[in-house]
């Protein structure tokens, strides 16, 4: 299911913006450069659908991909524009990073960007934790959009299995 944002009504959050600097987390726009490393980062945890969505995010300019990078180590990234005008997503965080606010402060970050660009709604297609994002940025359901714009997807372009691993994978960024 779909969920709606209001983007209007969001702000930074500086208590999550503390908690990242003290675990030396840090979240920025992607650089073009950095496609290859962040695809190949992408594709064996969430599958060649996302990896798809995020070399669209990464071509717009400004790339409209997020990372989180700690040590070097991609740990995490949040785009929009990826499939469709005002849609947020996909987004993903390693396993090993997950439970450190990564996701939020991608999800924020993401979508204050969105209405830097003059959005006053966004949307998250497919919401998979659609208790995270109602917590996290006040998102609710938008009724009757199952199956919405990914439905006939072909198979390969859906997540992978991977994603749900309990095996953190690593990898540096070029």
């Amino acid at each position: 299911m779909d969920m709606l944002v209001k983007l209007y009504e969001l702000k930074p959050d500086a208590t999550l913006e503390k908690r990242l600097a003290d675990q030396d987390i840090l979240i920025r726009r992607v650089l073009a450069p950095e496609l290859k490393a962040l695809t190949s980062w992408i594709e064996p945890r969430f599958g060649a659908g996302w990896a798809a969505e995020a070399t669209v995010a990464t071509m717009r300019q400004p790339p409209s991909c997020f990372i989180a990078v700690k040590g070097g180590d991609l740990i995490g990234f949040a785009c929009h524009e990826a499939t469709a005008k005002g849609f947020f997503g996909p987004t993903g965080v390693d396993v090993s990073a997950r439970g450190h606010g990564v996701g939020q402060a991608l999800l924020v970050t993401t979508l204050l960007d969105m209405h830097a660009q003059g959005y006053a709604y966004g949307i998250i297609g497919g919401a998979g934790p659609m208790e995270f994002y109602r917590r996290s940025v006040g998102a609710i359901p938008i009724e009757g959009s199952v199956p919405g714009i990914y439905r006939d997807m072909l198979a390969i372009a859906t997540p992978s299995e991977v994603s749900d691993s309990e095996k953190p994978l690593t990898g540096k960024l070029a």
